[in-house]
């Protein structure tokens, strides 16, 4: 059992940060006993051409490259049907069979279910069976009525569970995150981890959670909200660790946060710093290379090890 409400409350008023992260990481030793840190290689994959040769240069190039999987981003600027993804995975695992999918969010399936007027847990199906591995976070805070101002395209905190549910029912996979700093209380930072937390006992389909502190450049914070600072991003960071105890694994974000803060963040419970291709959309500008993630958990006094999507296989190197 992770830690209760009133002492996530207590850790978000405290000025001891260094405490905090003390716990996190003393409950991240206990988890991650074998002192790795793991990323992963995988890049995005353009799933709006309509052209599926060029989906499956671009898979096939991901591959040289190394990539053990393929991102499907949530494309909401032009439609894709349900039997566009289902054609595109198909081939993509017909010609790449040992490559991951991952993405689509929940808003996404959802409106792919009722453009095909069929049910949710039909709709999750079909993309399984087609090769969907697993399924994204994207989620923003789950306090209804912040998350109407800062994503008003973004579908209810109700309907995210309800997909996320049906998943792993279904045996996907998926991920959780929180997109916080958009107007919330810290109040509603932990009822949204105690949503997941909630949701994680139920079905342990969560395979990793990831805190994303939200940044100016995106617009969905509103003006008179500052940008959450790196103290912030540890201390979310540490309390999602400590009342998460029951999702195995945490990680941080450089594309958010940098590589510095990032690599400060494996002391405050985080055993994953995500990918060496992805390019987020909450990201700032420039990237990180496999280099740099392998000399920064070394620097952090861990062991780099390179992982699949869903966190199954580990490439000591």
């Amino acid at each position: 059992m992770g830690i209760t409400r009133q002492q996530a409350l207590d850790c978000f008023a405290s000025d001891d940060l260094i405490g905090i992260g003390m716990e996190a990481d003393a409950l991240r030793r206990i988890l991650h006993p074998e002192g790795v840190v793991s990323y992963t290689i995988d890049r995005l994959v353009d799933c709006s051409n309509p052209d599926l040769d060029t989906a499956y240069a671009n898979a096939r190039k991901s591959v040289d490259m190394g990539a053990t999987g393929l991102l499907v981003p949530a494309i909401t600027q032009q439609q894709v049907t349900l039997d566009h993804y289902e054609e595109l995975f198909t081939g993509i695992k017909q010609r790449f069979p040992g490559i991951q999918l991952h993405g689509l969010s929940a808003t996404q399936i959802l409106a792919l279910a009722a453009a095909s007027q069929i049910s949710l847990r039909d709709t999750i199906t079909r993309l399984r069976d087609a090769g969907l591995d697993s399924i994204a976070g994207s989620a923003v805070i789950f306090n209804d009525e912040v998350r109407k101002r800062a994503a008003p395209d973004k579908c209810t905190a109700a309907d995210w569970v309800n997909v996320h549910r049906t998943a792993h029912q279904l045996g996907l996979r998926t991920k959780a995150t929180m997109i916080f700093g958009v107007g919330e209380t810290f109040a509603d930072r932990i009822d949204h981890l105690e949503i997941l937390r909630s949701l994680q006992e139920e079905t342990g389909g969560f395979t990793a959670f990831t805190p994303l502190a939200a940044q100016a450049s995106t617009a969905i914070i509103p003006s008179d909200v500052s940008e959450p600072t790196a103290v912030e991003y540890l201390t979310t960071l540490a309390v999602s660790r400590l009342y998460l105890d029951n999702i195995p694994n945490l990680q941080g974000s450089w594309a958010t946060q940098g590589l510095k803060v990032l690599q400060m963040g494996l002391r405050f419970g985080g055993n994953d710093v995500g990918s060496v291709l992805l390019e987020e959309r909450f990201g700032k500008p420039g990237g990180a290379t496999e280099e740099e993630l392998r000399r920064i958990i070394r620097e952090a006094g861990f062991k780099p090890v390179q992982r699949d999507t869903l966190y199954r296989t580990m490439f000591l190197n």
